[in-house]
C-alpha cells in the first residue's frame, strides 16, 4: 500500500467525533523567543491526553469484523490510543509494553480495560512479544508508527494544521518512529509544498534520525530519556514510515535531556501547559537556539500529557530528576 493524501481525508472521516479537533493556540512567550509567529497544536486535548488515538481509531476502525481482538507494543500513548479505541468497539486490547515504561502510562492503559504485558527493557522486545500474541492468539497487530492506517490517522493532524492556519510556513513534530512525522508531512506537504517540516527528537537513541543519516533503518540502544515516548527503533524491515520522513521530512534535529527539562518548564510557566518531555522538544529546540533561520508563522505539535507527575513537579521545582543511570541537574525556572 502507497500511502497518499486521499488515505489522510479517508481517516479524518473515519475518526470524526471520536479523536476531537484540537486547538492551534498562539504563545506570546515562543512567538517573542522566535521572532515571528508561535503556535501550539494541542494534541493533550484528545480524550486519552495524546495525539495516538487518532491512528488507534483508524486502524481498528478499518479491521475485518471477525477480528478477536488487538495487541500492540507501546511506549505508552500508543497503547493509550489502542485500549481506547478496542473498548469502542468491544474487542480484546493487549499492548506489551518494556519496563522501561512509566508506572503512569502502565496504569492509565489498565484504566482503559487493556491487558498489559511487561516483556524486556526495550521497545524491540515488548514488540516481539505483540508479535508473538499476533501469531499465537490470532490477534491483529497495530504497529505504533509502521502501519499504514495508523499513519493516515496521525496524518489528520496535518490537515487540521492547514486548515487552521492556512499561512503556517513550517511544523516541528517530535519525531519517534515517524508515524506521526510521516504522517503529517505527507498530508501537509501534500497540500502546500512550501511549508517546512522539522522533526525533533532527544540526542540519545533517536532511530529515525541516525537511520536516515545512513540512509537505512539502523539499530539504537534504548535508554531513559525524560522523552520516553519518543524512545524505541523503526524496525529493521520497516515498510512506510523510514520512506515516508526520508521523502517528506525536510530536516531532523536533536536536543539534549538538559534542553527538554528547559522546554517542560517553559511550556509550564508561559503557557499553563502540563507536557510530556517528547511534547517539549520543538519548545526546547527554539530555546536552545537550534532552529535558525526561522520562518513563520510556526506550530509546534504538542503531542501528549501522560507523564509521571512527580517527575514533572520536581522539574517544574527545578530539583535533579535520575533517569536510569543518567541525572539532569535541575535548574529553577527564569533563573
Amino acid at each position: 500500500m502507497t500511502l497518499t493524501l486521499a488515505d489522510v481525508l479517508a481517516a479524518q472521516k473515519t475518526i470524526a467525533g471520536i479523536a476531537t479537533d484540537t486547538p492551534l493556540v498562539p504563545s506570546p512567550f515562543l512567538s517573542d523567543k522566535s521572532g515571528t509567529e508561535f503556535l501550539l497544536k494541542l494534541e493533550i486535548a484528545q480524550p486519552i491526553g495524546a495525539f495516538k488515538l487518532r491512528g488507534a481509531m483508524n486502524a481498528i476502525a478499518n479491521l475485518p469484523g471477525d477480528v478477536p481482538g488487538v495487541t500492540c507494543c507501546s511506549t505508552g500513548n500508543h497503547g493509550r490510543g489502542v485500549a481506547f479505541a478496542a473498548r469502542e468497539r468491544g474487542i480484546r486490547a493487549v499492548v506489551c509494553m518494556s519496563s522501561m515504561v512509566p508506572k503512569a502510562k502502565v496504569d492509565g492503559i489498565r484504566a482503559l480495560g487493556a491487558d498489559v504485558h511487561i516483556a524486556g527493557e526495550s521497545q524491540d522486545e515488548a514488540g516481539a512479544e505483540s508479535l508473538r500474541l499476533s501469531e499465537e492468539e490470532g490477534l491483529a497487530q497495530i504497529s505504533p508508527f509502521d502501519d499504514a492506517q495508523v499513519i493516515a490517522g496521525q496524518g489528520t493532524i496535518g490537515l487540521e494544521l492547514l486548515a487552521q492556519g492556512p499561512d503556517l510556513e513550517t511544523i516541528l513534530v517530535p519525531l519517534s518512529g515517524g508515524g506521526l512525522a510521516g504522517g503529517i508531512a505527507l498530508a501537509a506537504k501534500t497540500i502546500k509544498p512550501s511549508i517546512r517540516v522539522i522533526g525533533i527528537s532527544m540526542d540519545r537513541g533517536a532511530a529515525m534520525h541516525e537511520s536516515l543519516a545512513a540512509g537505512r533503518p539502523v539499530e539504537v540502544t534504548e535508554v531513559a530519556s525524560l522523552a520516553d515516548s519518543l524512545g524505541g527503533g523503526i524496525g529493521m524491515h520497516n515498510q512506510y514510515s523510514f520512506e515516508l520522513c526520508r521523502r517528506y521530512l525536510d530536516d531532523t534535529l536533536l536536543v539534549s535531556e538538559e534542553d527538554i527539562y528547559a522546554g517542560m518548564q517553559a511550556l509550564y510557566y508561559e503557557d499553563r501547559l502540563v507536557a510530556e518531555g517528547g511534547s517539549a522538544v520543538g519548545v526546547a529546540a527554539l530555546l536552545a537556539g537550534k532552529l535558525e533561520r526561522l520562518k513563520g508563522p510556526v506550530a509546534a505539535i504538542i503531542t501528549g500529557r501522560n507523564l509521571d507527575m512527580a517527575i514533572h513537579a520536581a522539574i517544574i521545582a527545578g530539583e535533579d530528576v535520575t533517569l536510569g543511570e543518567t541525572t539532569i541537574r535541575g535548574r529553577r525556572y527564569g533563573t
